[in-house]
Protein backbone atom coordinates (compact mmCIF):
# COMPACT_ATOMS: atom_id res chain seq x y z
CA UNK A 1 0.00 0.00 0.00
CA UNK A 2 2.97 2.57 0.75
CA UNK A 3 4.65 1.75 -2.88
CA UNK A 4 1.38 2.68 -4.47
CA UNK A 5 1.08 5.76 -2.48
CA UNK A 6 4.91 6.42 -3.11
CA UNK A 7 4.49 5.56 -7.11
CA UNK A 8 1.20 7.99 -7.01
CA UNK A 9 3.03 10.72 -5.31
CA UNK A 10 6.23 10.59 -8.10
CA UNK A 11 3.75 10.46 -10.92
CA UNK A 12 1.76 13.51 -9.89
CA UNK A 13 5.47 15.39 -9.11
CA UNK A 14 6.46 14.19 -12.55
CA UNK A 15 3.10 15.76 -14.25
CA UNK A 16 3.37 18.47 -12.54
CA UNK A 17 6.81 19.20 -13.65
CA UNK A 18 5.62 18.78 -17.21
CA UNK A 19 3.54 22.04 -17.02
CA UNK A 20 6.33 24.06 -15.11
CA UNK A 21 7.91 26.82 -17.66
CA UNK A 22 11.72 27.35 -18.10
CA UNK A 23 12.78 31.12 -16.71
CA UNK A 24 13.98 31.51 -19.82
CA UNK A 25 9.96 30.71 -21.39
CA UNK A 26 8.39 32.94 -19.33
CA UNK A 27 8.30 36.77 -18.98
CA UNK A 28 7.58 39.49 -16.18
CA UNK A 29 4.62 41.71 -16.76
CA UNK A 30 4.26 45.18 -15.47
CA UNK A 31 1.48 47.37 -16.32
CA UNK A 32 0.26 51.02 -15.30
CA UNK A 33 -3.15 52.36 -15.94
CA UNK A 34 -3.26 55.71 -16.40
CA UNK A 35 -6.47 58.50 -17.50
CA UNK A 36 -5.56 59.33 -20.69
CA UNK A 37 -6.61 62.96 -20.37
CA UNK A 38 -4.33 63.77 -17.35
CA UNK A 39 -1.90 60.87 -16.95
CA UNK A 40 -2.93 60.16 -13.13
CA UNK A 41 -3.24 56.58 -12.30
CA UNK A 42 -6.11 54.53 -11.55
CA UNK A 43 -6.56 52.76 -8.73
CA UNK A 44 -8.55 48.83 -8.44
CA UNK A 45 -8.36 48.37 -12.42
CA UNK A 46 -8.92 45.40 -13.59
CA UNK A 47 -6.46 43.49 -15.68
CA UNK A 48 -7.46 40.40 -16.92
CA UNK A 49 -5.12 38.20 -19.50
CA UNK A 50 -5.84 35.61 -21.79
CA UNK A 51 -3.77 33.66 -23.86
CA UNK A 52 -4.28 33.50 -27.78
CA UNK A 53 -3.42 30.16 -29.63
CA UNK A 54 -1.52 30.10 -32.77
CA UNK A 55 -5.22 30.26 -34.69
CA UNK A 56 -5.53 33.82 -33.27
CA UNK A 57 -8.43 32.08 -30.92
CA UNK A 58 -8.99 33.40 -27.23
CA UNK A 59 -8.58 30.26 -24.87
CA UNK A 60 -10.25 29.86 -21.33
CA UNK A 61 -9.23 31.68 -18.19
CA UNK A 62 -6.20 33.84 -17.73
CA UNK A 63 -4.91 35.58 -14.60
CA UNK A 64 -6.43 38.57 -13.43
CA UNK A 65 -5.24 41.42 -11.45
CA UNK A 66 -5.87 44.79 -9.63
CA UNK A 67 -4.17 48.16 -9.72
CA UNK A 68 -2.71 49.59 -6.64
CA UNK A 69 -2.88 53.35 -6.01
CA UNK A 70 -0.29 53.99 -8.30
CA UNK A 71 -2.09 52.46 -11.10
CA UNK A 72 0.64 49.31 -11.24
CA UNK A 73 -0.24 45.73 -11.50
CA UNK A 74 2.85 43.01 -12.35
CA UNK A 75 3.02 39.09 -13.04
CA UNK A 76 5.53 36.97 -13.10
CA UNK A 77 5.66 34.01 -15.09
CA UNK A 78 3.78 34.48 -18.14
CA UNK A 79 4.86 32.27 -20.74
CA UNK A 80 6.42 33.58 -24.40
CA UNK A 81 3.31 33.95 -27.10
CA UNK A 82 0.41 35.80 -28.01
CA UNK A 83 -1.37 37.67 -24.96
CA UNK A 84 -4.92 39.61 -25.16
CA UNK A 85 -5.29 41.86 -22.58
CA UNK A 86 -8.30 43.74 -21.33
CA UNK A 87 -8.68 46.20 -18.43
CA UNK A 88 -11.69 47.60 -17.11
CA UNK A 89 -12.22 50.54 -14.36
CA UNK A 90 -15.62 52.09 -13.30
CA UNK A 91 -15.68 55.08 -15.67
CA UNK A 92 -14.22 54.34 -18.96
CA UNK A 93 -13.91 52.76 -21.41
CA UNK A 94 -12.52 48.97 -21.88
CA UNK A 95 -9.66 48.52 -23.01
CA UNK A 96 -8.19 45.39 -25.16
CA UNK A 97 -5.31 44.93 -26.99
CA UNK A 98 -3.40 41.58 -28.17
CA UNK A 99 0.60 41.62 -27.35
CA UNK A 100 3.44 39.67 -28.46
CA UNK A 101 4.92 38.31 -25.07
CA UNK A 102 9.43 37.83 -26.61
CA UNK A 103 10.96 39.58 -23.69
CA UNK A 104 11.86 38.69 -20.18
CA UNK A 105 10.31 41.97 -19.10
CA UNK A 106 8.11 44.17 -20.38
CA UNK A 107 6.41 47.28 -19.33
CA UNK A 108 2.58 47.93 -20.64
CA UNK A 109 0.79 51.48 -20.44
CA UNK A 110 -2.40 51.83 -21.00
CA UNK A 111 -4.78 54.38 -21.05
CA UNK A 112 -8.14 54.45 -20.64
CA UNK A 113 -10.38 56.87 -22.14
CA UNK A 114 -13.74 58.52 -20.38
CA UNK A 115 -16.80 56.88 -22.03
CA UNK A 116 -18.21 58.60 -25.24
CA UNK A 117 -21.68 60.51 -25.86
CA UNK A 118 -24.33 57.58 -25.97
CA UNK A 119 -26.96 58.02 -29.04
CA UNK A 120 -30.40 57.23 -28.46
CA UNK A 121 -33.20 56.75 -31.40
CA UNK A 122 -35.45 57.21 -28.42
CA UNK A 123 -34.31 61.22 -28.21
CA UNK A 124 -35.19 64.19 -30.36
CA UNK A 125 -32.44 64.77 -32.50
CA UNK A 126 -32.08 68.17 -34.96
CA UNK A 127 -33.33 67.42 -38.30
CA UNK A 128 -29.92 69.34 -39.62
CA UNK A 129 -28.23 66.21 -40.53
CA UNK A 130 -31.04 64.57 -42.44
CA UNK A 131 -30.54 63.84 -45.74
CA UNK A 132 -33.64 65.26 -48.21
CA UNK A 133 -35.99 62.17 -49.05
CA UNK A 134 -35.12 60.90 -52.66
CA UNK A 135 -38.04 60.20 -55.15
CA UNK A 136 -38.00 57.54 -57.05
CA UNK A 137 -37.51 57.71 -60.98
Amino acid sequence: MKQAVVLFALAALFALGGFAQNDEDSATLNFLVIKDYNGKPIRNAAVVMHPVGKDGKQKRGGPELKTDADGKANYDGVPYGKLRVQVLADGFQTFGADYDINKPTMEITVKLKRPGEQYSIYDEHSDQNKKPDQKPQ
